[in-house]
């Protein structure tokens, strides 16, 4: 199968750590232009990546001959630049928060389904070595039926965040931390949340409260300014419980300029003091980490759009995301329990 020839849509750091070498990484992908009009940023492509041309317009991709485009700009353009780019015709990957509101991912998505175009949200989360740990447990049996999923994405980096081009933490950390409380548990029947807003007018210090239709609840933790960030996981069943510290280090090794062409068979793998633990009262066992696996996304979505394979991350799943991010808000605004909309 020929490469999928991708462009590239904004180079600050999601698009230059995250989706650049995970692109260039994939055999069945070609990384063909990035588009930026920032001289800054031009000069980064041709430091990181010789050879690769910059543009500076979702259309000029076209003449690169781009089937399909990444989209990783400031969270309040998702929306308008991933409708431009299925109205040229390119097949689409949109980061996250795919959208600021469900009605704007409801819309994306109709559109990208009347045009025939793949579409797909970068959920990059479900493929963290911690999450596909938890979801093992869950697929084996060992933790029984799961009764509350406790998950955080808790940072003590007061200077970094929440940055403005992720839309705040809700928004930013929250896309991901109910995007995995959804795949694991199903849909919400009801919200709780509350938040703080900074100095900088962004949210952060989030919490959310999920009960999902199985009766199961989420609880759900984001900030930037925490001093002492709680345990990534603790997931309590009817047969055992499972906590785990320390979360997944892809992010880490990419910022450190590894990549999955680089390190092969080791890409994902983490280090024995990465593993959690299962209690079942009387004791604890180990569990070693699954490997993490961001490198499959692009490979998955290139076979997408040849035909091949089904997306990564089904384009309704960020409506539904949208949907309980959606009544989240209000619920913080208002101090009341909201039940998301309908699909």
């Amino acid at each position: 199968m020929e490469p999928v020839r991708l462009g590239l849509a904004g180079y600050g750091f999601g698009g230059r750590y995250f989706h650049a070498p995970l692109i260039t990484s994939a055999q069945n992908c070609e990384l063909v232009a990035v588009v930026t009009s920032s001289p800054d940023r031009q000069a980064l492509v041709g430091q990181d990546h010789p050879g690769i041309p910059t543009v500076t317009t979702l259309a000029e991709l076209l003449n690169r001959g781009a089937e399909a485009v990444v989209i990783c700009t400031p969270a309040s353009t998702h929306t308008g630049l991933t409708e431009q780019a299925l109205r040229l015709g390119l097949a689409v990957v949109s980061d996250k928060p795919f959208a600021l509101d469900a009605a704007a991912a409801r819309g994306t998505v109709e559109l990208a389904e009347q045009l025939g175009l793949a579409l797909s949200p970068y959920q990059n989360r479900r493929w963290d070595s911690d999450f596909r740990t938890v979801r093992k447990l869950a697929d084996d049996g060992a933790l029984g039926a799961i009764t509350r999923f406790e998950s955080r994405f808790e940072r003590y980096a007061p200077q970094a965040g929440p940055p403005a081009s992720g839309g705040g933490t809700l928004l930013d950390f929250g896309s991901h931390l109910v995007d995995q409380a959804l795949v694991l548990l199903g849909p919400v029947a009801a919200v709780y949340a509350e938040l703080r807003i900074r100095d900088s007018g962004l949210d952060d210090d989030i919490f959310l409260a999920l009960t999902h239709l199985s009766g199961a609840q989420s609880h759900l933790s984001g900030g930037w300014r925490q001093f002492a960030p709680g345990p990534r996981y603790r997931v309590s069943g009817t047969e055992a419980t499972f906590i785990l510290d320390h979360g997944d280090t892809q992010e880490d090794r990419l910022v450190a300029g590894q990549t999955p062409a680089s390190h092969a068979d080791a890409w994902g793998q983490e280090p024995a003091s990465s593993r959690g633990l299962l209690y079942r009262g009387s004791g604890s066992q180990e569990v070693p980490a699954q490997r993490g696996a961001w490198d499959v996304f692009y490979p998955a979505f290139a076979d997408a759009v040849r035909g091949a394979g089904a997306l990564p991350v089904e384009p309704r799943d960020a409506v539904a995301t949208a949907l309980v991010l959606d009544a989240a808000k209000i619920s913080a605004a208002t101090g009341s329990v909201v039940a998301p909309s309908i699909a």
